[in-house]
């Protein structure tokens, strides 16, 4: 089960962050922040990665207010870290490196 929550910003835009379960064959799980126009949109950014079973039900886990200040000053707005618990401070990663790259041709 996925625990997330979502913060409105002053102009309008919504920060929304989730925990997931890691993609990977190791157990744990990740946190990721999306900043979009509104909380649909930000979820279908995330659908768009492949991550089609991910919903925002309710607002338990919003993000900090550091989370949001990573989220606004990185380019792609999407950004990804470890979250064995939410009080560790991992680096943030760019949602590129959380899914593989294609390989072969």
């Amino acid at each position: 089960m996925s625990a997330g929550g979502f913060c409105k910003l002053p102009g309008g835009s919504v920060v929304v962050a989730l925990t997931l379960p890691a993609p990977g064959p190791s157990e744990g799980a990740v946190r990721v922040l999306v900043h979009a126009v509104n909380r649909a949109r930000a979820l279908t950014r995330l659908r768009n990665l492949g991550l089609r079973a991910v919903y925002l039900r309710g607002n338990s886990h919003p993000p900090t207010p550091d989370e949001i200040t990573a989220v606004l000053h990185h380019p792609d707005g999407l950004i990804w870290r470890a979250a064995p618990d939410l009080t560790d401070a991992g680096l943030w990663h760019s949602i590129r490196m959380l899914k593989p790259s294609p390989s072969g041709a």
